[in-house]
C-alpha cells in the first residue's frame, strides 16, 4: 500500500532506533557508573552487547520464514519497550546487574532485528523519486532519538537525583519507564500507520535448511571477492580507534576529578555528549557525505582520516588540564564527534564501495558485522586498559592506534569515481 504519506511512519520508525541505539550503548555505561560498577567491568558488560549485530548475517535471512517484515518490526518495538521495562523492575533488586543485563541482551538483538528489517521496509515501500528524499527524513529522525535519549533522558535522570536527594536508582528506574512508555506509543502509532504491503518474502519454515545453504553460499561469495583481505583489514582498523575511546571517553566525562575525570554531572554529560556532541556527529557526517559526493572517495580518504583522528588530541588535553569550564569541554567534545562524523561518512562509503556488486543487502550485513566485530573487540578490555595506566595514558595510546586507521586506508584501493555517481545513494546509511 504505497500510498500511505511516509510522513506518518518513516519519523516514526526510525525515531526509536536512534533512541534504542544510545539507551543501550551509553545510557548503560552511566547508569552502571552511578551503580558503582569500575571501568573494567562496565566496557566488558556493555561491550558484548554487539554481539547481535556481529552475527546477523547468519540469523537474518531465517526471520522471513516465519512472519512478515512488518510483524518483526512492531514485534521488535514492543520488545525493546519490555526490556527497557526490565531494567526499571531490576534497578532496585540485588541482582540488579544480572537483571539489567539481561533486559540490554534482549533490547539488543531486538533493536537488530528492528534495524535489519526497516531498512527492508523502507526500501520496498517508497518508490524510488520518494526513497531518495526520504532518507534525510530518517537520517534526522534517528539522530533526534540519539539527542532525545543521550541528553534529554540523561538530564531528567539528573534532575531527579537533585530532587530525590542522589537516589540513584529511583533516577534510572524512572528514565527506562519512560522509555518504556514511549516505545509502547510507538508500537501503538506504527501499528496503525506503518503500510500493510507485501513487506516480507514469507517462505515456508521447511526452507530452513535451504536458507542455511544459501546463507553459507553467500557468506564464502562475500569471502571470495577480489582484496578481501585488506577491505576486512580496513573495515577492523580503520574504527578500532574510535571504539577504543567511545566508551572510556563518556566514562572519563563523569568520573571524579580525584580518579583523573572531569566531573561533569549528568545533566552536564546530557549536555556535552548527549546534545552538543551528537549535533558534532550529524554535522561531521553530513559534510563528509557532502564532499565525497562531489569529489568521489579517493580524493578525500586520507584528509578524512586525518580529521577522524588526529582530534583525539583533544581528549590528552582534557585530561591533562582537567578544565572546570563547560564551554571548553563542549568544543572539545564538539570538534572530537565531528572528526568522527567525518570518518563514519568515509567509512559507510567504502561500505557501498564493497557492496556495490553482487548481493548488496547480504554484503552490506557483511560488512556492518565487521564494523560491530572492531566496535566489541577495542571495547571489552579499554576499561581494563584505563584502569591500569590512567586516564591520559589510555587516551595517549588511542591517538596512538589512529596509525591502524592509516595503515588501514593505504592498503585498500578505491576507484578514482567511486562516490560520485553513488553519493545520494550512500546517503541512506547511517550508524547501527
Amino acid at each position: 500500500m504505497r500510498h500511505n504519506n511516509p510522513w506518518t511512519w518513516v519519523p516514526s520508525l526510525f525515531f526509536p532506533e536512534g533512541l534504542a541505539f544510545v539507551g543501550i550503548t551509553m545510557l548503560s555505561l552511566i547508569l552502571y557508573k552511578q551503580l558503582g560498577l569500575n571501568n573494567a567491568e562496565i566496557t566488558f558488560y556493555t561491550s558484548w552487547l554487539y554481539l547481535p549485530w556481529v552475527l546477523r548475517p547468519l540469523w537474518r535471512p531465517f526471520l522471513d520464514l516465519f512472519q512478515t517484515r512488518r510483524w518483526w518490526l512492531l514485534t521488535a518495538e514492543l520488545l525493546i519497550g519490555a526490556s527497557f521495562g526490565g531494567v526499571a523492575l531490576a534497578i532496585p533488586t540485588s541482582a540488579w546487574l544480572q537483571g539489567t543485563l539481561v533486559a540490554f541482551w534482549l533490547a539488543a538483538f531486538a533493536l537488530a532485528v528492528h534495524s535489519s528489517v526497516a531498512r527492508d521496509v523502507y526500501e520496498s515501500e517508497l518508490v524510488h523519486e520518494r526513497r531518495r528524499w526520504f532518507r534525510k527524513v530518517q537520517s534526522i529522525a534517528c539522530y533526534l532519538g540519539m539527542i532525545f535519549g543521550q541528553g534529554i533522558l540523561v538530564m531528567i535522570a539528573g534532575n531527579v537525583q537533585v530532587i530525590q536527594r542522589g537516589s540513584i536508582s529511583y533516577s534510572w528506574s524512572l528514565v527506562s519507564y519512560a522509555v518504556t512508555g514511549i516505545f509502547i506509543l510507538l508500537w501503538l502509532w506504527n501499528g496503525l500507520l506503518l503500510p500493510r504491503g507485501e513487506t516480507s518474502r514469507y517462505r515456508s519454515r521447511f526452507d530452513m535448511r535451504s536458507v542455511w545453504n544459501e546463507t553459507m553460499i553467500l557468506v564464502r561469495d562475500f569471502l571470495d571477492q577480489p582484496q578481501i583481505v585488506p577491505s576486512a583489514l580496513f573495515l577492523l582498523f580503520f574504527i578500532m580507534p574510535e571504539g577504543m575511546l567511545s566508551k572510556v571517553s563518556s566514562l572519563f566525562l563523569i568520573d571524579a576529578i580525584h580518579k583523573g575525570g572531569l566531573g561533569l554531572s549528568p545533566q552536564e554529560y546530557g549536555l556535552v555528549q548527549g546534545s552538543v556532541g551528537v549535533v558534532g556527529l550529524l554535522i561531521g557526517f553530513i559534510s563528509g557525505v557532502s564532499i565525497i559526493s562531489k569529489d568521489g572517495l579517493r580524493r578525500w580518504i586520507w584528509p578524512i582520516t586525518l580529521a577522524a583522528t588526529l582530534p583525539h588530541a583533544l581528549y590528552l588535553y582534557l585530561s591533562s588540564m582537567q578544565p572546570a569550564g563547560l564551554l571548553i569541554i563542549c568544543l572539545c567534545v564538539l570538534v572530537e564527534q565531528m572528526g568522527f562524523g567525518f570518518g563514519i561518512a568515509a567509512y559507510l562509503f567504502y561500505i557501498g564501495y564493497v557492496c556495490h556488486t553482487g548481493f548488496r543487502t547480504f554484503y552490506y550485513m557483511m560488512c556492518i558485522a565487521f564494523m560491530a566485530v572492531s566496535m566489541m573487540i577495542s571495547g571489552l578490555f579499554s576499561g581494563a586498559l584505563q584502569e591500569q595506566v590512567g586516564y591520559h595514558s589510555f587516551f595517549l595510546i588511542v591517538f596512538l592506534f589512529g596509525i591502524l586507521s592509516l595503515i588501514s586506508v593505504a592498503l585498500v584501493y578505491i576507484d578514482a569515481d567511486f562516490g560520485k555517481r553513488l553519493g545520494r545513494k550512500s546517503r541512506r546509511m547511517k550508524i547501527k
